[in-house]
């Protein structure tokens, strides 16, 4: 079992910037990759960003440019920096582990992020 707590989130101002960070607990050394969704209200779960084990990153085209995701394994921690944020970006945007060779899915419990125009 996996455990993921995020936090960073808010209301900020379009052009402005938002850290996310997920913290993962429990079974971690099974952790593969880990990274970003997140979901607005009447559209699908969407990918953000993901990151392997290895530090290889892939992004969503929505966000190439202003997005970086990066992870600190010594803290189990993987990050989101959002750089010129616009209020399409305004979802709940919700952390995932994959674990295990299965590589089964864990998430977090999202956290919210605002942006006004």
């Amino acid at each position: 079992q996996v455990q993921l707590v995020e936090s960073g989130g808010g209301l900020v101002q379009a052009g402005g910037s938002l850290r996310l960070s997920c913290a993962a607990s429990g079974s971690i050394s099974s952790i593969n990759a880990m990274g970003w969704n997140r979901q607005s209200p009447g559209k699908q779960r969407e990918l953000v960003a993901t990151i392997s084990s290895g530090g290889s990153t892939n992004y969503a085209d929505s966000v190439k440019g202003r997005f970086i995701i990066s992870r600190d394994n010594a803290k189990n921690t993987v990050y989101l920096q959002m750089n010129s944020l616009k209020p399409e970006d305004t979802a709940v945007y919700y952390c995932y582990a994959g674990w295990g060779h299965n590589n089964y899915y864990f998430w977090g419990q999202g956290t919210q992020v605002t942006v006004s125009s």
